[in-house]
């Protein structure tokens, strides 16, 4: 297969189930950097089968692991994917043309309106509707779809923010929407999610403390009563049956822990202000 000026980043742990399908969908690329946070399996051993450059790195949260892989990567253009994220065909044909600079032949994936053509030079960057499939099921509403993501961008034009989650591509420069996909596959185990709910709202709690923000358990039971009413009625989540409810409930859960979280770090950090108070002598 000829390959492309393209660097791919991804970060793993534990991927064995999902990483084969994701290096298969970027075979194309030139270069794919695996950063890889202690894997017990056999992501080490895939990442190899697939020439990939590899390196073993102590977890520094999502934005952070994701900047390393992408300061490892070496061609023009950069793509940074997860584990669990594929490049169908017709994606992966756009992405050739861009990188050989043939914005204009790739014209017909343009989301935007005008002549990106004519402004190639000063694109940087491009983003691309996600699709997310949960227990065996395309997911359309809720916010699920078209899940817009910036993902491929110049090299020296992009990098990741330092968040320790929700972590995005930021890009100097223009950025073009594409209509061609990345396939998205989702955990469906439910021990599974529960777990990532676990770890993600930790770290958005700790961030949002971080940021001054604060809560109580009952803010955090009306925040997460408001985000299921948004993604299951609103947002028409009901119209993706059963996978749509679950997700509903688990971002309800996810959202109510978070803050339930942050409200536990605040009286948290108010016992240990009383701590300091009683234990300083008396003037």
């Amino acid at each position: 297969m000829e390959k492309i000026p393209l660097s791919v980043a991804i970060i793993t742990k534990n991927e064995e189930e999902n990483l084969r399908d994701c290096l298969q969908s970027v075979a194309f690329a030139a270069q794919i950097v695996v950063v890889d946070s202690a894997s017990s399996d056999a992501t080490p051993a895939i990442a190899a089968e697939f020439g990939c450059d590899f390196y073993t790195e102590s977890w520094h949260g999502f934005g952070p692991q994701k900047q390393i892989a992408i300061d490892r990567c070496s061609r023009p253009w950069i793509l940074v994917l997860d584990a669990d994220e594929r490049i169908p065909p017709e994606t992966a044909e756009v992405i050739r043309k861009i990188t050989a600079g043939e914005l204009a032949a790739a014209a017909g994936a343009v989301k935007t309106s005008g002549s990106p053509a004519d402004a190639s030079a000063s694109v940087n960057g491009f983003s691309f509707p996600r699709k997310n499939f949960f227990a065996g099921r395309w997911i359309r509403h809720a916010g699920w779809w078209p899940d817009r993501v910036v993902r491929l961008f110049r090299r020296q034009a992009g990098r990741m923010t330092q968040a320790a989650v929700h972590e995005a591509v930021e890009v100097d420069g223009r950025i073009i929407e594409l209509d061609v996909p990345i396939e998205h596959y989702t955990e469906s185990s439910l021990g599974r999610i529960l777990q990532k709910i676990d770890k993600y709202s930790t770290l958005g709690a700790q961030e949002a403390f971080a940021a001054g923000k604060r809560s109580s358990p009952a803010a955090a039971l009306f925040r997460a009563f408001l985000t299921f009413v948004q993604g299951y009625i609103l947002r028409l989540g009901f119209m993706d049956g059963r996978q749509g409810l679950t997700l509903a409930v688990t971002d309800a859960v996810n959202k109510f822990f978070k803050y339930a979280k942050l409200s536990e770090l605040e009286e948290a950090g108010r016992g240990e202000t009383r701590r300091s108070s009683s234990s300083r002598p008396n003037a």
